[in-house]
């Protein structure tokens, strides 16, 4: 049985507890409703999609807590973004759309590092505090490096608002392949666009607002239209490999060393490519056999859109869903929440219903 009663869940999570507590983890709470008009628009469309909001007729619109991170971030940064080690356990709320098997509450127990100068050092901390936790259990792992892409794109020959659009959609990946396409000369403007563009006067006869649009609001969109439609196309030989860069898919070792060969070629992903060495560096001195693990450039762009490095998921052999446990790292969700402040911060959770339903199969 998948998923295990809630009382075998609590055992479980109070055990791992313990093992993020003996790593000098401090335990914080949050609460379970949690205010949406900020957190919603940090979890990304996935998550968006999934929360139980309600309207307070005092505290307006609220949600039941999705997750921990976003409201432990909120929190350490209020009380003054320093060092931070933090574990945590608790229920969490999705809604389920696809399958009536999927749970659409759970617990989740986690562990969180923030402010960490050594980046690769805690992002080895996290992962290696996380699979002791786990123990025995056989679990396929699999790792991935979302700033490799955000490099990537942020060195490609193009327009600010290309790179923009770019970066904003890095988490949807069906759209992110048909803007690069796009922006590359692969594929045309949609019909529906060129024809606007076309006319003379596309806003001839139009009302004063298009729904929550107003008129300005409108015009802008359609010069920003224009302007694209001016740019020239993303450099063929930069397209070619971006196309290498996303079809990295091998063991650790193997995936660091194709890294390597295409940072040769394409210098924007190089600081990241060396970051990554850093970080398998630093899991190696931990004892972790990389070349069990498995990496994909790719790997994570369909979680938690605030995270922008290093992620990772251990998975039950054979089911790639429910992942057992996720994590990775996300400074640049610090930044948002500490207005402008920000810190290193990476953790990680498991998912405790699991590892008992695992133990039971």
């Amino acid at each position: 049985m998948m998923f295990a009663g809630k009382a075998a869940a609590r055992v479980e999570a109070d055990r791992i507890l313990a093992a993020f507590t003996g790593a000098g983890a401090e335990v914080v709470e949050t609460a379970i409703l949690q205010p949406a008009d900020v957190l919603l628009d940090l979890y990304g469309e996935d998550i968006r999609a999934r929360a139980y909001v309600t309207s307070d007729p005092l505290r307006g619109e609220m949600m039941l807590r999705p997750d921990f991170t976003v409201p432990l971030v909120q929190m350490h940064m209020a009380a003054g973004a320093g060092l931070g080690r933090y574990a945590y356990a608790g229920e969490v709320f999705r809604r389920q759309e696809i399958s009536a098997d999927r749970p659409n509450e759970f617990i989740q127990v986690g562990f969180e590092l923030f402010g960490d100068a050594d980046e690769a050092a805690a992002d080895a901390e996290v992962y290696a505090t996380i699979t002791a936790a786990l123990g025995d259990l056989r679990l396929q792992a699999a790792m991935g490096d979302i700033g490799i892409l955000l490099s990537a794109v942020r060195a490609l020959e193009t327009s600010d608002a290309r790179k923009a659009a770019l970066l904003r959609h890095v988490w949807r990946p069906r759209r992110f392949r048909l803007l690069l396409d796009r922006f590359g000369g692969r594929q045309a403007m949609p019909d529906h666009m060129q024809a606007l563009l076309a006319q003379a006067d596309p806003l001839a006869g139009a009302p004063a607002a298009f729904g929550l649009r107003g008129a300005d609001e409108v015009t802008d969109r359609l010069d920003a239209l224009r302007e694209d439609a001016l740019t020239p196309p993303i450099p063929a030989h930069q397209m070619a490999l971006f196309d290498e860069i996303l079809a990295v898919a091998a063991p650790v070792p193997q995936a660091l060393a194709e890294l390597r060969a295409i940072a040769a070629r394409f210098d924007g992903i190089a600081a990241a490519v060396d970051r990554l060495a850093l970080r398998l560096d630093a899991l190696t001195a931990r004892g972790v056999d990389l070349s069990e693990v498995a990496f994909e450039t790719t790997f994570g762009r369909t979680a938690l859109e605030y995270y922008d490095g290093f992620v990772f998921g251990l998975y039950a052999a054979g089911r790639h869903f429910p992942p057992v446990a996720t994590g990775g790292r996300y400074d640049a969700l610090t930044r948002v929440l500490g207005q402008g402040r920000a810190v290193p911060a990476v953790g990680g959770v498991i998912r405790p219903e699991i590892i008992v339903g695992l133990k039971g199969a």
